[in-house]
């Protein structure tokens, strides 16, 4: 039985067509700036998110990390949303390796911090026994919050209450072409009010490795470096920069455009869940309300709810069926939609997920202890 993985959109396998690019490109040692593949993928992205330069990188993690090295002087702080990539899901790489703290704000159900708030998080540079703020670090889309795109007048507000303070913003966009497709918006208008994003390939958009950090050019080469730093050095890597200029395509011989079947998909499958019982609220700020899912907070490819079972052997009983779901926060089950998920593999799901909890005995959900789900 060929298993339905909606794991995460990481489990995508490159498509034939990338195949064919990765095994036909021209490179050369990236180190040395010599390849012409990882060159070419570099430009493209600063191109496409309207920025002066770009740089390949091997994770998101290590885009949002040497994103940091390049703005922050040890002993700074970060302000970013408790419950982003960055602060809960990166090893304490800002700590770690950047050296930096991070005040952390309770985001909204959309997604958001309050502006007011971020305003007030700001240290008092005259003050010895304070951190220097140093960067404000969006999560664009909010993964926690069910995949809510930020939109463009609030990523603006944030951008002018940074750089109002000489603190530039950093947007950690994993999913960032989800929320410019979610939000139909073009890349470079959404990505506009950030000083510096990361994005990844290998998410939605189906390529097997790396992520990308574009931005002014100065910023980048200290990026470059913090890449060397790292680690992150790679050599003939036009291999997998190949399949990212595959991904890049405009109209649909890219994967971009096609971001919008995954968000109708999975808007599919949250119906489908939420008629049937056991199936609730996710609660926390995926879905604050309590009750039945709600399939209108499903913005983009994630759905994320609570089942009123024991939740390891629920998933075993839908793994069972060929369906594979994951465990996420707050005793929460997370499902992705992505490339190769069909309508129909939805159909099945649907049927997968009624069968596994009719084998599976009732257990509410509430007071159970929170369980820290996987990276992305």
């Amino acid at each position: 039985m060929p298993l339905i993985d909606l794991r995460s959109d990481t489990v995508t396998k490159p498509t034939d067509e990338m195949r064919r690019a990765m095994a036909a490109a021209e490179v050369g040692d990236d180190v040395f700036g010599d390849d012409p593949t990882v060159n070419a993928l570099e430009a493209r992205a600063a191109e496409l998110l309207g920025k002066e330069a770009g740089l390949f990188v091997a994770s998101g993690t290590m885009g949002n990390l040497v994103a940091q090295l390049a703005h922050l002087g040890r002993g700074q702080e970060s302000i970013a949303s408790a419950q982003s990539h960055m602060v809960i899901d990166e090893a304490a790489g800002h700590a770690v390796i950047v050296g930096t703290s991070v005040r952390a704000l309770r985001e909204r159900p959309d997604g958001t911090i309050d502006p007011a708030e971020v305003a007030a998080s700001f240290r008092d540079p005259n003050d010895p026994h304070e951190p220097i703020t140093g960067l404000v670090v969006l999560e664009n889309t909010h993964a926690h919050s069910m995949g809510q795109p930020l939109g463009l007048e609030y990523l603006g507000t944030i951008a002018a209450i940074a750089h109002e303070r000489g603190v530039p913003l950093h947007v950690d966009g994993a999913r960032f072409f989800d929320a410019a497709v979610a939000l139909g918006i073009r890349p470079a208008d959404l990505a506009a009010p950030a000083d510096t994003v990361t994005f990844c390939l290998s998410k939605g958009l189906a390529c097997p490795v790396g992520s990308v950090v574009v931005g002014p050019r100065d910023v980048i080469w200290r990026a470059r470096r913090g890449r060397k730093l790292v680690g992150g050095g790679m050599r003939q890597a036009g291999i997998l920069a190949a399949a990212g200029l595959v991904a890049l395509r405009d109209g649909p011989t890219g994967m971009i455009e096609r971001l919008a079947e995954d968000h109708a998909n999975a808007r599919r499958l949250a119906a489908g869940l939420s008629v049937l019982e056991g199936i609730v609220s996710a609660g926390d700020v995926a879905q604050p309300e309590p009750g039945r899912l709600d399939p209108g907070r499903v913005r983009t490819s994630f759905v994320i709810f609570r089942v009123q079972r024991d939740r390891s052997a629920f998933l075993e009983a839908l793994r069972a069926r060929g369906v594979l779901m994951v465990e996420y926060p707050h005793g929460q089950v997370r499902a992705v939609t992505h490339h190769g998920v069909t309508a129909e593999d939805v159909d099945t799901t649907i049927a997968a997920t009624a069968a596994a909890l009719g084998e599976t005995s009732f257990r509410d959900p509430k007071g159970l202890a929170a369980a820290q789900g996987p990276a992305r």
